[in-house]
Parts: C-alpha cells; sequence; structure tokens
C-alpha cells in the first residue's frame, strides 16, 4: 500500500530548489525496489523501464514532483486524524510519490505485460518559482524518445486538460534612502505602492479566465528611514496566450511608470514562464476515462498549472491526473484520506496498463 511510503517522503523536507534530501530518499526506495536510477543535472531522479523488444518505441513517462511550498524551517511531522494523514505537503505531492513508489513495487512483484517503455521520474522545480525547471529540462532532454507525459499530480477525479499559462516577475524598485526627516529623497515603498495600485486597475477579461496577484510585497528598514529598496513578486495568468501576452505588456508599462513617476529606478526580472494552452492530450485523456470508469472513479476535467505545461512547446500529447482525495493544499493542516491511496495507484497501473495496449499518438 503506498502508506507504507507516504510518511517517510512528506516528512522528508524538500523546498523549491533543496529537494536534494528527498530525492536521495526516492532514489534509495526506487534502487531497493531493483531499478537502475539515473540523477540528471537539474535534480530529477528518472528510472526506464525497457523490456527487452520496445527499445526505440516511444515511452510514457510519469512524473511526480519532488518540491513542497515551505521552507526548511516548517516542521512537517505527519500526524493520524481518524482516517486522514495530517501534515505540511502531506498530498500535494507527497502522496503522488508515494503512489508512483507503489507503482514501482507492484510491477516488480506483479509484472505487467509492458509492450512500451514506462518512464517514471520524480522531478524538481514545480512549485513557486520553481518554474517548472525539472519537467522542461526531462522534456527538452528526451522528448524524441518520448509518446506521452503524464504529470501525476492533484486530486483523484481530476484530469487538467489544459495548460493555464504563467508569467511571473520580481520587480525591485530603488532609491538612495534616507532620514524621513532630515531628507526629501524618493521613496522606493513609495514607488511599490503606487504600482501595487497600478496593476490593480488593469482590466481583466472575465473570458477567457485571466488573473493578476501580487503575492509578496516587502521594502524599507525603519519606521524612521525612507526606503531605499523594495521589492514585489507578481503573478500573471491566463487561458489564452495572446491575451496572457497583452496583460504582461501592459503590466510591465505600469511597473515602469509607478517607478519613473516616484523618482526611482527599477530593476525588473522574469522569474517564471509557464506556456500555457491544448495539451493535446485527446488521447491521453481516453485512458484515463477508462481507467476512471474501471476503477468507479468520478472524473471532471479541469485547467490548471502544472508539470504537464512544460509539454505544450514539444508538441507532446500530456496530461495532469491526480491519485489521491484530500484538502487543504499549500497549508500546513493539508490532509490526505488514507483509504483513496490504493484506489489512487489502481487507478494508475489501469492508465499504465492502456497506454500498452493504446499509445497515445
Amino acid at each position: 500500500m503506498p502508506l507504507t511510503y507516504l510518511k517517510r517522503i512528506a516528512q522528508t523536507p524538500a523546498p523549491t530548489f533543496h529537494e536534494e534530501r528527498r530525492a536521495d530518499l526516492i532514489a534509495g526506495l526506487w534502487t531497493d525496489l531493483g531499478y537502475a536510477v539515473e540523477r540528471d543535472e537539474a535534480g530529477n531522479v528518472l528510472t526506464r523501464l525497457t523490456p527487452p523488444g520496445t527499445e526505440g518505441l516511444p515511452a510514457l513517462l510519469l512524473a511526480s514532483h519532488l518540491d513542497t511550498v515551505f521552507d526548511a524551517d516548517t516542521d512537517v511531522t505527519v500526524r493520524e486524524e481518524g482516517g486522514r494523514l495530517v501534515g505540511p505537503g502531506v498530498g500535494d505531492n507527497s502522496a503522488s510519490l508515494a503512489v508512483m513508489t507503489a507503482l514501482l513495487r507492484d510491477l516488480r512483484e506483479r509484472p505487467a505485460q509492458l509492450r512500451r517503455p514506462l518512464w517514471i521520474a520524480a522531478n524538481v522545480g514545480e512549485e513557486g518559482l520553481g518554474d517548472l525547471r525539472g519537467a522542461k529540462h526531462l522534456l527538452r532532454a528526451h522528448r524524441p524518445q518520448l509518446g506521452a507525459f503524464l504529470a501525476v499530480d492533484g486530486y483523484l477525479g481530476i484530469a487538467v486538460t489544459r495548460a493555464v499559462g504563467v508569467r511571473r516577475y520580481r520587480a525591485t524598485f530603488i532609491g538612495p534612502g534616507g532620514h524621513s526627516w532630515g531628507d526629501q529623497a524618493p521613496s522606493a515603498l513609495h514607488a511599490l505602492g503606487r504600482a501595487i495600485s497600478a496593476l490593480y486597475a488593469l482590466h481583466l477579461p472575465v473570458n477567457p479566465r485571466t488573473t493578476l496577484n501580487v503575492g509578496v510585497a516587502t521594502g524599507g528598514t525603519s519606521v524612521n528611514s525612507i526606503a531605499g529598496t523594495a521589492e514585489l513578486l507578481l503573478d500573471l495568468r491566463s487561458l489564452d496566450g495572446e491575451v496572457l501576452a497583452d496583460l504582461d505588456r501592459r503590466a510591465v508599462a505600469a511597473l515602469h511608470a509607478a517607478a519613473r513617476e516616484a523618482g526611482v529606478k527599477l530593476h525588473l526580472e522574469r522569474v517564471g514562464d509557464r506556456p500555457g494552452g491544448d495539451l493535446r492530450g485527446e488521447a491521453l485523456l481516453d485512458l484515463v476515462r477508462d481507467a476512471s470508469r474501471d476503477g468507479r472513479i468520478d472524473l471532471r476535467v479541469a485547467s490548471s498549472s502544472t508539470d504537464a505545461n512544460a509539454a505544450v512547446p514539444h508538441d507532446l500529447p500530456a496530461l495532469a491526473a491526480g491519485v489521491y482525495r484530500g484538502g487543504n493544499a499549500h497549508r500546513t493542516d493539508e490532509w490526505v484520506q488514507t483509504s483513496s491511496l490504493t484506489p489512487g495507484l489502481k487507478f494508475l497501473r489501469r492508465v499504465v496498463e492502456l497506454y500498452q495496449r493504446r499509445p497515445v499518438r
């Protein structure tokens, strides 16, 4: 049962950009199961199942991200509460990693008749400012050998069929600073305030859904000092690439105008670019639907930003699908319904079995 692995995985910290400890754990678990494990320069963990006679056939790549949204100081202890496991990151994406590890165990103990290669990866950099770097690296390096990409992420019964495009910026306003009484210098914090006001005044279309969020804003040193620096992190999203590009242009213009009007300098860095659009996953979705039906799982489709976004520029059929039930993702009281892990494992194994018979093209 995946529960065997879940506590160990969830209680191994894996902040974005610092996934090494969890990567070591996953690599060790897969090695102990008898699989040859690779570690690439991005930090991904990968094992390739290529039975004799399947060499050269397009592989199905299953990938779950290693990282969580929590920093290294977060207490990641997992506790049991009435049929649930509760703790930071216990679901997103520890539960998916546990289910994939259990799949590898089952394939070793009860081998499926693999007629096509199956690759399984634990990748870095999905959360926050990771910008899908692990998934992007896997697809850049291996696209010619792949037939489809399934990001194992999210709740059981949900399939992400459309990628939400995302652009992210770090805007740093820089001024001379000074004393609040003795100097008359422009304030970087005042520029930041102008910028936030201007950003939220931008028109956002309702359809296609488009969002703007300033998620972090910091600056200044003391109450009686004119702020010499101030910084914000901006998240822009849309279901339409052209709409996102237009919002990007307008948001960047608003940031520059705020700096200019306040009399400070602006250093602008794009820190995220997740491609959006159609994931070309119709045939893969048919497999997911059939596997859900076989497991008596109600399936609904959704739009989201996941590792599957990384497949868009490569014209590779992709989806994201979940393998557990839970809630409170990205909160310290996140929970997973332990009884959902076995159905999630059966669902994932069934998707693999169906791919052998009906490869995605």
